[in-house]
């Protein structure tokens, strides 16, 4: 009697590596960040923060490493990337995972670094970070007009992504406030990263509505893509974030009137936001529930539960800060717990899929029967 074989496992190959594998950067990063602020202290914490954070930049330059030998190597297939509807909005991970880092850096990092070093890395992260995000804002919805031409239909949350990216520079940037020198320096850089939160909330308010048409007329995403429904979250417990630091920096550094402003726009802003936060949560978590008891099985997708959620942390923790409140402080913490859930989850994952060469692997034979609700992109996006 003959035995068949066990089947080769599948090459690993930088070839197929994409740019939504910088979201893996990105929730690490916002696991150490958004625990530096919880309320409270618990023992030894901090240095599993800082543990985490140095994680978050070693992926980072492996991932930036191997990126630029795809491009380098592959640059067929980079440019099939950028020409994919699915992928190119994953574009805005680059700069988002930068951005992260670099954030990281001052709340976590400099414990392991020194405060020197950690300004230092946290300027250069965020200027490169910055500056790829605004591309990314230009570009991506530029090809998607001229070159993609998607479908009302075809919308998903992952389209936010490229805009988005400049919310978390106004979110990161008001750290560095306070290490520049006094006067027009601070309120340059402080006033700046209120126009990008303006900037991105525009822009997210006009993609907002298409990917939530799309939702109630097309009828649920595709079990891969169900993950990426927490997405919304991103921008908004980002920008909640975002004012929080603006009025945490402000006295001092723009006139009476506008700093008091800014306090209340932490509250006022925030209160409402972080409301319609609870209920998208709520909306996406019963979508992936029932994604789940239909077969949805791991994809990078799930990556999606940790970026977003520890948004939402943070921004509840700016208005514990910003009110006083128990009622926020309280959640801050509860959430904290689903987000490291949701790494660790990820990370097994993403480990398994790349152990048996199934997540850097190129898609496979199409199958003899279409499967329209599951189908991959030829690229492998969704992956």
């Amino acid at each position: 009697m003959v035995t068949a074989a066990p089947p080769l496992a599948r090459p690993l190959s930088v070839r197929h590596l994409g740019p939504n594998w910088y979201a893996t950067v990105m929730g690490t990063a916002v696991v150490a960040t958004a625990g530096a602020a919880l309320p409270g202290h618990v023992a030894g914490l901090r240095g599993v923060l800082c543990g985490v954070w140095v994680l978050s930049l070693v992926l980072l330059l492996a991932l930036l490493a191997a990126r630029s030998a795809h491009w380098a190597r592959h640059r067929d297939q980079a440019r099939a990337h950028l020409l994919d509807p699915a992928t190119a909005p994953f574009y805005g991970c680059l700069a988002m995972a930068l951005l992260a880092v670099g954030g990281g850096a001052l709340a976590v990092g400099r414990d392991v670094i020194g405060l020197r070093a950690a300004v230092a890395l946290d300027a250069v992260l965020f200027t490169a970070g910055t500056a790829v995000g605004l591309a990314a804002a230009v570009a991506v919805p530029y090809l998607m007009a001229v070159r993609h031409r998607v479908e009302p239909g075809q919308a998903t949350p992952v389209w936010l992504l490229p805009l988005v990216t400049p919310m978390v520079s106004a979110a990161v940037g008001p750290r560095l406030v306070p290490y520049l020198p006094p006067g027009q320096a601070r309120r340059t850089l402080l006033l700046l990263c209120f126009a990008l939160f303006g900037l991105s909330l525009l822009a997210t308010a006009l993609m907002l509505p298409l990917v939530f048409a799309r939702l109630l007329t097309g009828g649920p995403l595709p079990l891969t893509l169900t993950p990426t429904l927490f997405l919304v979250l991103g921008p908004l417990g980002q920008s909640t974030t975002a004012v929080g630091a603006f009025a945490d920096v402000a006295p001092g550094v723009v006139p009476e009137p506008c700093s008091r402003g800014l306090g209340a726009l932490a509250v006022l802003y925030g209160v409402p936001v972080m409301g319609f936060a609870l209920l998208w949560f709520c909306l996406a978590g019963v979508h992936v529930w029932r994604a789940r008891r239909q077969g949805m099985r791991f994809a990078m997708t799930w990556w999606s539960f940790t970026f977003p959620a520890g948004t939402c942390v943070t921004g509840a923790e700016a208005l514990a800060r910003h009110t006083g409140l128990l009622a926020y402080a309280g959640p801050a913490v509860v959430l904290y717990g689903v987000l490291v859930a949701a790494w660790g989850t990820a990370v097994v994952g993403t480990v398994r899929g790349v152990v048996r060469g199934e997540l850097l692997a190129g898609p496979g034979p199409a199958p003899a029967v279409p499967r329209p609700a599951t189908a991959r992109t030829t690229s492998g996006a969704v992956r």
